[in-house]
């Protein structure tokens, strides 16, 4: 594990922001899940408790909680991520905001439909400002068995940022997920990854599987 770390995840009462939150406290960190109503946020969190049964904890809380922590984590639909953002504003500065959005627009999701500033990410870094470490990763980990703490998850994490520091210290937490993650560049490189996810939906769809996949290649794995 790396170092114990105090982690927000902002969505964590949905399938993937709550998967990576059980995977995280399941290693020792200090997880906060929250949701804009405290009570849904709890609720979630009996049910991933229940889950980890006694491997970890967890609990519940308000966005503006989880926000509070070291690491904060954005885990929420398109349509909700500058809102969600920008309402825990003043709570970001200084941190690693790990944001997983992925620009999907229902109902054509298995379309690539990047926004016009060519990343979801780099129009939030644009909005939110350089005192906010903004790193994107973990877009194309299907949430269908990140529940499944014996699940090996068969992919690989993109992890791209503008500071090398903060993109290590996601490597590092996509580790302790059961995952590899790699430096793959500047943020901007983030639109790689958003586009990929609707590629991946369109390869599930078409071959009848809930969680396609990348592995990087012709790189030494340790």
């Amino acid at each position: 594990m790396s170092e114990k770390l105090s982690i927000g995840v902002i969505g964590g009462s949905g399938q993937e922001g709550g998967g990576l939150a059980l995977r995280w406290a399941a290693k020792g960190h200090d997880v906060v899940i929250g949701s804009r109503s405290r009570d849904k946020a709890e609720v979630a969190a009996h049910s991933i408790n229940a889950a980890l049964a006694g491997r970890g904890s967890l609990r519940g809380a308000t966005n503006h909680e989880a926000a509070q922590q070291n690491i904060v984590v954005l885990a929420v639909p398109y349509a909700a991520q500058v809102a969600t953002a920008e309402e825990v504003h003043e709570l970001l500065a200084g941190k690693i905001l790990i944001d997983v959005t992925v620009p999907l627009l229902p109902p054509k999701v298995s379309r690539v439909q990047l926004p016009a500033e060519g990343s979801a990410v780099v129009a939030l870094q644009r909005k939110l400002g350089e005192s906010v470490k903004v790193v994107s990763a973990f877009q194309n980990v299907s949430a269908a068995h990140l529940r499944d703490l014996d699940y090996v998850v068969d992919c690989d994490v993109l992890v791209c940022g503008d500071d090398a520091a903060a993109r290590e210290t996601v490597i590092s937490l996509a580790h302790d997920a059961g995952m590899r993650g790699w430096h793959a560049g500047v943020l901007a490189n983030s639109a790689a990854a958003e586009a990929l996810t609707s590629v991946l939906i369109a390869i599930n769809q078409r071959y009848k599987v809930p969680g396609a996949g990348i592995r990087i290649t012709g790189v030494p794995r340790d």
